[in-house]
């Protein structure tokens, strides 16, 4: 089953706003699990852990900056009477 443009706009939102910060502290807290590495180990880890998370939400994330599809196409002559 497909989303919707309208429920993939959402659920982007949802992820941004909530998983992407929760992944941040969850690949942060992993770091510090270890000892900790050098400089160039841990930033090619976060890059790498910063790519990965998007990855899976690529369906979601695809063509959301573009205009609604489904919406109706309008002239821009305003409303008819």
């Amino acid at each position: 089953m497909a989303l919707s443009y309208k429920a993939r706009r959402r659920w982007a939102l949802v992820i941004l706003l909530i998983g992407l910060p929760l992944y941040v502290v969850v690949a942060v807290n992993a770091i510090d699990l270890f000892e900790r590495p050098s400089f160039l180990v841990e930033l090619t880890v976060y890059v790498v852990l910063g790519l990965l998370w998007a990855l899976p939400f690529r369906f979601i994330f695809r063509g959301i900056g573009q205009a609604d599809p489904d919406a109706e196409k309008t002239d821009g002559q305003g409303p008819s009477v």
